[in-house]
């Protein structure tokens, strides 16, 4: 394992935890544990452009110790993009194998005539090409954060292009076109939307791109308090803007609209900002971040296990997702206690620690499962 950035890790690991204790709520959470129905900020929002950033971050370092070449990034992309289709596609392959009412053919025309194309780690694929070979083309600080800046612009003008009346209605808005145009309309998760549509893919490389200016920051000679206070700043500023561009724009991960990207990257840089000062050195409370620390150093691995896993315990033993094992144990432990959403909280909550002995096993032995 070459050296690593402590204090990056615990931000990539935050990502993976939110994400692993909030992807498979089995009831109804608190409501600021669930995302909005269409415009706002809830916990499980920052989740995702938290790890485009912390993404873009640590490309930014690892090009200051190699050469990337195109084949690479591509290959890369090429096999997150893959492994996104396959987790679409598994919950039709599973009820085909454990329901005998799914046949083959309802697979090809649920996975294969319908199945979705566009998903998180689909998303995470493109940004991260798009990004890397913005940055890679770019190179200089000014002219990355010039890039990113023109492409929220661009994003935030198409929806008032499209529809100078109502941008971001639901039903009618420059995403939505994007989406049936591309993948079509058979291949998008909502029948109004793509939460991971094309057309999103531009604000969400500027949070991409937003991460790799802060990873060119870390490996900077400067000293460690100079590199706080300019994340603090950094963090300052793009919360401002987000806030006031929130007042012509809606504020939503459904689209990763500007004010979305623009704050939650105001978040990344401050989190960022305070792990370096909490973590980076021997402190006491270094060993509270301990856990995120191990899920950051293999977090797309936990992503696609927790999700692999989820979709085989929703399903198994006979395709009725009522029936499957994960709402069975939920039923037969925390389901009512106190309140439906304690009791659904605390399972979630029992779900994420799970996977902590794995993900410390991992950092102890320093296994890397590079996805």
């Amino acid at each position: 394992m070459t050296k690593r950035i402590y204090s990056l890790d615990v931000l990539r690991g935050v990502a993976i935890a939110i994400m692993l204790f909030l992807d498979g709520p089995p009831d109804k959470l608190y409501s600021i544990l669930e995302h909005p129905q269409w415009a706002g900020l809830t916990i499980p929002d920052v989740a995702l452009p938290m790890f485009a950033f912390a993404m873009g971050a640590g490309a930014a370092i690892s090009m200051s110790r190699r050469d990337f070449p195109t084949k690479k990034i591509l290959k890369r992309a090429t096999f997150m993009f893959m492994i996104g289709i396959l987790l679409e596609m598994q919950p039709f392959l599973f009820l085909w194998i454990f329901s005998p009412d799914f046949t083959a053919a309802d697979f090809f025309e649920r996975a294969i005539i319908h199945g979705r194309l566009f998903g998180i780690i689909q998303r995470l694929a493109i940004t991260y090409a798009l990004g890397i070979f913005i940055a890679r083309a770019v190179k200089d600080i000014r002219g990355i954060l010039l890039v990113a800046v023109v492409l929220l612009i661009v994003s935030s003008a198409g929806y008032h292009l499209y529809a100078p009346d109502n941008p971001f209605d639901e039903t009618h808005n420059i995403s939505q076109a994007v989406d049936y145009i591309f993948p079509g309309a058979n291949h998008i998760y909502r029948p109004t939307h793509d939460p991971e549509g094309l057309y999103g893919c531009l604000a969400g490389t500027a949070s991409v791109l937003f991460g790799f200016l802060a990873g060119k920051i870390l490996v900077d000679n400067a000293a460690a308090r100079d590199k706080i206070f300019v994340f603090c700043a950094a963090s300052v500023i793009l919360l401002i803007a987000g806030g006031l561009w929130s007042l012509t724009d809606i504020i939503t991960k459904k689209l990763w609209a500007t004010p979305y990207a623009l704050i939650n990257a105001g978040l990344d840089f401050l989190l960022l900002a305070l792990f370096m000062k909490l973590f980076d050195e021997e402190t006491p409370l270094k060993k509270f971040s301990q856990p995120f620390g191990a899920l950051g150093t293999n977090p797309l691995f936990f992503f696609v296990a927790n999700n692999a896993l989820l979709t085989t315990l929703y399903i198994i033993p006979d395709g009725d997702i009522q029936n499957g094992v994960y709402l069975q144990l939920y039923y037969h432990t925390t389901q009512g206690l106190i309140s439906t959403e304690f009791g659904a909280t605390l399972f979630c909550a029992l779900w994420a620690l799970m996977w902590l002995p794995l993900a410390e096993l991992f950092y102890k032995k320093k296994i890397i499962i590079k996805i």
